[in-house]
């Protein structure tokens, strides 16, 4: 099992990871929605109700509408700042989007090269420093077009390379809703195609725990 006692576990993303999470709560397991509403808050219960004996600390530090170089530029006060032991990232479906939208996307490319360059500074700030490396989905429904799905595809391979590099856990949410397809339209797990429901979520909270052990 990834976990350990006293981790200090910090959620990383963008909307997905963010889910309306409370952001004057800045402290650890906040008794109010500092956590979010999400995958991020689920998975954190299931682990603090699971090992109350490791004394585990929680922060959700997801924003909405981020893209790899938004997180990147406040990678220190968001992340290291808060002496992580295990830091689980997901991001990269702005990147696409922002980019068919509004021309604020991330090339593939960059994409890739500021990706990297933060894992190896966060390696070279702490060796020891768990990593959950999370690829990025979409679901054929509500505003994601089917242009987007080649280059959601490269930045999951991508991710992939990224875990296999740094040694990583990888979580491939992507094979978690296509499996999800089979029971229930793509509106039942994500209504726009990029933001889980509740019942979408879920599947990411137990996906995610079942990578790292739990």
């Amino acid at each position: 099992m990834l976990l350990q006692a006293d981790d200090v576990i910090v959620w990383q993303g963008d909307s997905i990871t963010d889910a309306t999470r409370r952001r004057e709560e800045k402290e650890a397991n906040p008794n109010g929605a500092g956590l979010g509403c999400g995958y991020a808050l689920q998975a954190s219960a299931v682990m603090l109700a699971k090992y109350p004996q490791f004394g585990l600390k929680f922060y959700n530090r997801g924003i909405s509408g981020n893209r790899v170089p938004d997180m990147y530029a406040r990678w220190t006060e968001d992340c290291m700042n808060l002496k992580p032991t295990l830091i689980s990232i997901l991001i990269g479906v702005n990147d696409t989007w922002h980019g068919f939208t509004s021309n604020q996307g991330v090339s593939v490319p960059k994409f890739e090269r500021v990706y990297r360059q933060l894992l190896q500074e966060t390696k070279e700030h702490n060796p020891a420093i768990k990593l959950v490396l999370c690829e990025p989905f979409v679901l054929r429904c509500g505003v994601v077009q089917d242009p987007w799905v080649p280059e959601i595809e490269a930045r999951q391979a991508i991710v992939a390379q990224l875990a296999k590099e740094f040694d990583t856990v990888l979580v491939k949410f992507q094979s978690v809703f296509d499996a999800a397809l089979k029971e229930a339209p793509a509106t039942y797990w994500a209504n726009d195609g990029v933001h889980p429901t509740i019942a979408g979520h879920q599947r990411m909270a137990q996906a995610w725990l079942q990578a790292v052990g739990v």
